[in-house]
Protein backbone atom coordinates (compact mmCIF):
# COMPACT_ATOMS: atom_id res chain seq x y z
CA UNK A 1 0.00 0.00 0.00
CA UNK A 2 1.25 3.46 -0.87
CA UNK A 3 2.07 5.92 1.86
CA UNK A 4 -0.55 8.60 2.42
CA UNK A 5 1.13 11.99 2.49
CA UNK A 6 -1.21 14.77 3.65
CA UNK A 7 -1.25 18.06 1.80
CA UNK A 8 0.74 20.81 3.45
CA UNK A 9 -2.11 23.23 2.72
CA UNK A 10 -5.81 22.34 2.79
CA UNK A 11 -7.59 21.90 -0.54
CA UNK A 12 -9.81 24.77 -1.63
CA UNK A 13 -13.44 24.53 -0.55
CA UNK A 14 -14.47 25.76 -4.01
CA UNK A 15 -12.98 25.47 -7.49
CA UNK A 16 -14.88 27.22 -10.26
CA UNK A 17 -14.86 26.25 -13.93
CA UNK A 18 -16.85 27.79 -16.79
CA UNK A 19 -19.87 25.52 -16.17
CA UNK A 20 -19.23 23.95 -12.78
CA UNK A 21 -18.65 24.68 -9.14
CA UNK A 22 -16.56 21.99 -7.46
CA UNK A 23 -17.27 22.43 -3.77
CA UNK A 24 -16.56 20.68 -0.52
CA UNK A 25 -19.41 18.21 0.02
CA UNK A 26 -21.96 18.41 2.80
CA UNK A 27 -23.61 15.52 4.62
CA UNK A 28 -26.88 17.09 3.50
CA UNK A 29 -25.86 16.31 -0.11
CA UNK A 30 -26.80 12.69 0.57
CA UNK A 31 -30.35 13.10 -0.71
CA UNK A 32 -29.13 14.64 -3.99
CA UNK A 33 -26.57 11.85 -4.45
CA UNK A 34 -29.26 9.27 -3.72
CA UNK A 35 -31.73 10.81 -6.15
CA UNK A 36 -29.26 11.69 -8.90
CA UNK A 37 -26.85 8.81 -9.49
CA UNK A 38 -26.04 6.43 -6.62
CA UNK A 39 -28.69 3.84 -7.51
CA UNK A 40 -28.16 3.91 -11.28
CA UNK A 41 -26.59 0.57 -12.35
CA UNK A 42 -25.11 2.14 -15.48
CA UNK A 43 -23.37 4.83 -13.44
CA UNK A 44 -21.98 2.35 -10.89
CA UNK A 45 -21.04 -0.30 -13.46
CA UNK A 46 -17.30 0.50 -13.36
CA UNK A 47 -17.21 1.82 -9.80
CA UNK A 48 -16.38 0.20 -6.48
CA UNK A 49 -19.87 0.33 -4.99
CA UNK A 50 -23.09 -1.36 -5.93
CA UNK A 51 -26.18 0.48 -7.12
CA UNK A 52 -28.12 -0.54 -4.01
CA UNK A 53 -26.98 2.47 -1.99
CA UNK A 54 -29.14 3.58 0.93
CA UNK A 55 -29.38 7.11 2.21
CA UNK A 56 -27.58 5.99 5.40
CA UNK A 57 -24.65 4.56 3.39
CA UNK A 58 -24.33 7.77 1.42
CA UNK A 59 -24.38 9.86 4.60
CA UNK A 60 -21.64 7.61 6.04
CA UNK A 61 -19.57 8.09 2.88
CA UNK A 62 -19.96 11.87 3.05
CA UNK A 63 -19.03 11.89 6.75
CA UNK A 64 -15.86 9.88 5.98
CA UNK A 65 -15.08 12.19 3.06
CA UNK A 66 -15.27 15.23 5.32
CA UNK A 67 -13.07 13.56 7.95
CA UNK A 68 -10.46 12.79 5.27
CA UNK A 69 -10.75 16.38 4.05
CA UNK A 70 -9.89 17.64 7.55
CA UNK A 71 -6.84 15.33 7.64
CA UNK A 72 -5.86 16.60 4.14
CA UNK A 73 -5.51 13.00 2.88
CA UNK A 74 -8.48 12.88 0.49
CA UNK A 75 -10.23 15.87 -1.04
CA UNK A 76 -13.71 15.13 -2.35
CA UNK A 77 -15.66 17.77 -4.21
CA UNK A 78 -19.35 17.75 -5.14
CA UNK A 79 -19.76 18.61 -8.82
CA UNK A 80 -22.42 21.31 -9.09
CA UNK A 81 -23.83 22.33 -12.47
CA UNK A 82 -23.99 26.12 -12.25
CA UNK A 83 -26.86 26.41 -14.71
CA UNK A 84 -29.29 24.72 -12.30
CA UNK A 85 -27.21 24.79 -9.10
CA UNK A 86 -27.67 21.01 -8.96
CA UNK A 87 -25.35 18.26 -7.74
CA UNK A 88 -24.48 15.99 -10.69
CA UNK A 89 -21.49 13.99 -9.43
CA UNK A 90 -18.39 13.82 -7.27
CA UNK A 91 -14.66 13.91 -7.86
CA UNK A 92 -11.88 13.14 -5.42
CA UNK A 93 -8.15 13.34 -5.08
CA UNK A 94 -6.60 10.66 -2.86
CA UNK A 95 -3.05 11.21 -1.67
CA UNK A 96 -1.49 7.76 -1.97
CA UNK A 97 2.19 8.44 -2.63
CA UNK A 98 1.23 10.58 -5.55
CA UNK A 99 -2.26 11.91 -6.16
CA UNK A 100 -4.88 9.46 -7.42
CA UNK A 101 -8.08 10.80 -8.95
CA UNK A 102 -11.54 9.23 -9.12
CA UNK A 103 -14.90 10.51 -10.27
CA UNK A 104 -18.57 9.79 -10.91
CA UNK A 105 -21.16 11.65 -12.98
CA UNK A 106 -24.93 11.21 -13.24
CA UNK A 107 -25.96 9.65 -16.55
CA UNK A 108 -28.06 12.60 -17.88
CA UNK A 109 -24.83 14.65 -17.92
CA UNK A 110 -22.64 12.19 -19.82
CA UNK A 111 -21.09 13.17 -23.18
CA UNK A 112 -21.17 16.92 -22.53
CA UNK A 113 -17.52 17.42 -21.58
CA UNK A 114 -18.49 18.17 -17.98
CA UNK A 115 -16.32 15.47 -16.40
CA UNK A 116 -13.38 16.50 -18.57
CA UNK A 117 -13.85 20.05 -17.28
CA UNK A 118 -13.95 18.86 -13.66
CA UNK A 119 -10.93 16.54 -14.01
CA UNK A 120 -8.95 19.31 -15.73
CA UNK A 121 -9.63 21.69 -12.85
CA UNK A 122 -8.63 19.20 -10.16
CA UNK A 123 -5.49 18.11 -12.02
CA UNK A 124 -4.48 21.75 -12.57
CA UNK A 125 -4.92 22.47 -8.86
CA UNK A 126 -3.15 19.26 -7.76
CA UNK A 127 -0.11 19.78 -9.97
CA UNK A 128 0.21 23.37 -8.74
CA UNK A 129 0.89 21.97 -5.24
CA UNK A 130 4.56 21.80 -4.24
CA UNK A 131 4.60 18.14 -3.19
CA UNK A 132 2.39 16.68 -5.92
CA UNK A 133 4.46 15.81 -8.97
CA UNK A 134 2.16 13.27 -10.59
CA UNK A 135 -1.54 12.46 -10.75
CA UNK A 136 -2.66 8.98 -11.73
CA UNK A 137 -5.89 7.06 -12.25
CA UNK A 138 -7.02 3.60 -13.17
CA UNK A 139 -10.05 2.51 -15.11
CA UNK A 140 -11.36 -0.92 -16.04
CA UNK A 141 -10.14 -1.80 -19.55
CA UNK A 142 -13.65 -1.66 -21.06
CA UNK A 143 -14.49 1.72 -19.51
CA UNK A 144 -13.76 3.69 -22.66
CA UNK A 145 -15.66 6.78 -21.52
CA UNK A 146 -13.44 7.21 -18.47
CA UNK A 147 -10.34 6.54 -20.56
CA UNK A 148 -11.40 9.28 -23.02
CA UNK A 149 -11.84 11.78 -20.17
CA UNK A 150 -8.32 11.10 -18.91
CA UNK A 151 -6.80 11.26 -22.39
CA UNK A 152 -8.54 14.59 -23.16
CA UNK A 153 -6.95 16.08 -20.02
CA UNK A 154 -3.51 14.88 -21.15
CA UNK A 155 -3.05 11.66 -19.18
CA UNK A 156 -0.95 8.96 -20.83
CA UNK A 157 -1.86 5.30 -20.64
CA UNK A 158 1.15 3.87 -18.84
CA UNK A 159 0.28 0.22 -18.34
CA UNK A 160 -2.35 -2.45 -18.17
CA UNK A 161 -2.59 -3.87 -14.68
CA UNK A 162 -3.72 -7.47 -14.82
CA UNK A 163 -6.39 -8.61 -12.38
CA UNK A 164 -5.95 -5.31 -10.54
CA UNK A 165 -9.30 -4.47 -8.96
CA UNK A 166 -12.69 -5.97 -8.18
CA UNK A 167 -15.63 -4.06 -9.63
CA UNK A 168 -18.55 -5.58 -7.71
CA UNK A 169 -21.07 -4.77 -10.44
CA UNK A 170 -19.04 -6.83 -12.92
CA UNK A 171 -18.44 -9.85 -10.69
CA UNK A 172 -16.21 -10.99 -7.86
CA UNK A 173 -13.01 -11.65 -9.83
CA UNK A 174 -10.38 -8.90 -10.10
CA UNK A 175 -10.41 -7.25 -13.52
CA UNK A 176 -7.74 -5.72 -15.70
CA UNK A 177 -7.32 -1.94 -15.51
CA UNK A 178 -5.48 0.64 -17.54
CA UNK A 179 -3.27 2.92 -15.47
CA UNK A 180 -3.01 6.52 -16.62
CA UNK A 181 -0.73 9.26 -15.37
CA UNK A 182 0.26 12.87 -15.90
CA UNK A 183 3.20 14.78 -14.43
CA UNK A 184 3.97 18.44 -13.74
CA UNK A 185 6.37 18.43 -16.66
CA UNK A 186 3.74 17.11 -19.04
CA UNK A 187 1.29 19.81 -17.92
CA UNK A 188 3.95 22.48 -18.12
CA UNK A 189 3.71 23.27 -14.40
Amino acid sequence: MNEIIPLSTPPPDLIETPRLNLRKPLVTDALSVYATYSRDPEVSRYLLWRADQTLDKIEEFLTRALQSWERCTVATWAIILREHNSLIGMIDLRLEGEANIGYVLARPYWNRGLMTEAVQAIVDWALSQEHIHRVWAVCEVHNTASARVLEKVGFRREATLERWMVFPNLGEAPRDCHRYGITKEEKGE
